[in-house]
């Protein structure tokens, strides 16, 4: 397997230098990196830029490109600030979102994966990688410690042998809020770690506190001082452990920490996502042992070391759930390939509800939609497997093209319907009143101009936005591209009249 994954590098490697059949580099790193590739081994000239850059303007070095846009990156943050308009999507509504589409790799599953590389001793080569700001950002993170990392494509290969930095910086933390979960693994690698608190979207509190519970169990000493962490040990031992909430920051953070740890560890309690089970399956590959994911229990004996591997990253249900609503509310039919059913049953239950027809298979899913959507009644949001909040508010744009009512109680995030005033502007019809959302449907929805507030809720505008009669343009991009690429590829692959506008 070393071997074998030893090519694969070099394989990426040469790739990295080489241009795909339009002339562009899809990914390129400046400087030593982990081939001992040169600044000069590279031809900027043939870099995808956008069109307000100079083609002879110099990259911003770090790694990163406007194909991934991550949130930090200089070069991009240049050259909105010399751009006279922020980019938006121009979407034009009334278009059918039909067809077939493979669902990428799930963010939320690739970015704490990322984080176990930093525990591996050889290197580890990773499989349909979605090409996310936040994944950019946690290759930056891996960076900064002193790791290696490339990405080529949908692969990226992580060589975490070298770590020699404890300190995650702060301005890369407060791009992404996952970034905690790098707590748990570079304090279990290297004995310490620090990092101040998280950001990325703002959905209302959302606590570390159990991530610190759960850590401190092990063995770790955490000190709070203003808005930074500093955990240390001198060797983590097993526990036994409970969580009041089924948090999956948490169980990741757990998980990663005890891997290593010495003796067993039972986690009660435990977020039984499909993420979850996906992170373990990693872990396991690596050599852990580990029992009970995707139950409310799960068993970890703690290993001495952990080992590189091959793995792919499981399918995106969010991505998966936002195509379904996009082709619903425009009376389409769409066949999602390689989109694992079973992690979207609760969503499916309600798009039943609503009048839409699917079929299931092994690893996709086919659907049918109505010319009119029904409301679908009461719909609560609840850990898996109840329905997700993170497509919550996709449910929300389908609900205002139904006919009937739709009654959306949020349990999870207090801060979650932020998207529900743009709904509004484009002529839907909704009462909020806390944490629940009732919305009429039937009222024809008018295009507008738009701003996302957050990932999800810039995945509702875009679906409304189909829907609607007329031009909408939505900002606030830099949300979207947390969580979707290339949003706009895809839709525009399935019918959608969308274009990215700077």
């Amino acid at each position: 397997m070393q071997h074998n994954v030893q090519q694969k590098i070099e394989s990426i490697g040469k790739d990295i230098l080489s241009l795909t059949e339009d002339g562009r580099v899809p990914f390129y790193r400046f400087g030593p990196g982990p081939f001992g590739l040169q600044a000069s081994s590279y031809k900027p000239e043939n870099h995808e830029q956008p069109a307000a850059v100079s083609a002879e303007r110099e990259p911003c070095g770090n790694g990163l490109c406007d194909i991934c846009r991550a949130v930090g990156c200089k070069q991009r943050q240049k050259i909105e600030a010399e751009s006279d308009t922020s980019p938006c999507f121009k979407v034009g509504g009334m278009r059918k979102i039909s067809g077939r589409v493979r669902v990428h790799g799930a963010k939320n599953s690739v970015l704490p994966i990322l984080a176990a590389c930093v525990l591996c001793d050889s290197p580890v080569h990773l499989k349909r990688v979605p090409r996310l700001s936040d994944t950019g950002v946690s290759l930056r993170i891996l960076d900064s410690l002193g790791c290696t990392s490339a990405l080529s494509g949908s692969e990226a290969v992580v060589d975490a042998s070298g770590l020699c930095e404890t300190r995650i910086p702060d301005r890369l933390v407060r791009e992404m809020r996952s970034s905690v979960i790098f707590l748990g693994s570079v304090a279990a690698r290297a004995g310490e770690a620090s990092l101040c608190l998280p950001g990325g979207c703002e959905l209302g509190a959302r606590p570390v506190d159990l991530h610190l519970m759960g850590l401190r169990a092990l063995g770790m000493e955490i000190r709070e001082r203003g808005e930074k962490l500093y955990a240390t040990h001198h060797g983590l031992r097993g526990a036994e452990i409970t969580l009041p909430f089924p948090s999956v920051g948490a169980t990741e953070n757990i998980l990663l920490a005890a891997v290593c740890a010495d003796g067993k560890t039972v986690l009660r309690g435990a977020a039984r996502e499909p993420e979850i089970v996906d992170l373990c399956s990693f872990l396991r590959r690596c050599g852990a042992k580990i029992v009970g994911e995707g139950s409310p229990v799960i068993y970890i004996e703690g290993v001495k070391s952990l080992h590189g591997t091959e793995y792919t990253i499981m399918p995106d249900r969010i991505e998966a759930a936002t195509l379904l609503g996009c082709a619903a509310v425009t009376g389409g039919k769409l066949e999602l390939d390689d989109c694992a059913p079973e992690a979207i049953g609760s969503l499916m239950a309600v798009m039943r509800r609503m009048g839409c027809r699917l079929e299931i298979f092994r690893s996709s899913v086919r659907l049918v939609s109505p010319a009119r959507l029904n409301g679908a009644g009461l719909v609560e949001t609840a850990p898996f497997p109840g329905f997700p909040t993170d497509a919550q508010p996709v449910l929300t744009a389908m609900g205002c093209v139904a006919a009937g009512e739709t009654r959306v109680r949020e349990t999870v995030f207090e801060s979650r319907f932020k998207h529900l005033p743009e709904l509004i502007r484009m002529g839907a019809d909704i009462d909020i009143c806390g944490r629940e959302a009732v919305i009429r449907g039937g009222s024809p929805l008018h295009g507008a101009t738009l701003y996302a507030r957050d990932l999800r809720g810039g995945a509702a505008l875009v679906t409304a936005a189909l829907a609607a009669e007329g031009e909408s343009r939505i900002y606030g991009l830099s949300h979207i591209d947390r969580g979707y690429e290339r949003l706009e590829k895809t839709l525009g692959l399935l019918g959608a009249d969308i274009e990215r506008i700077r």
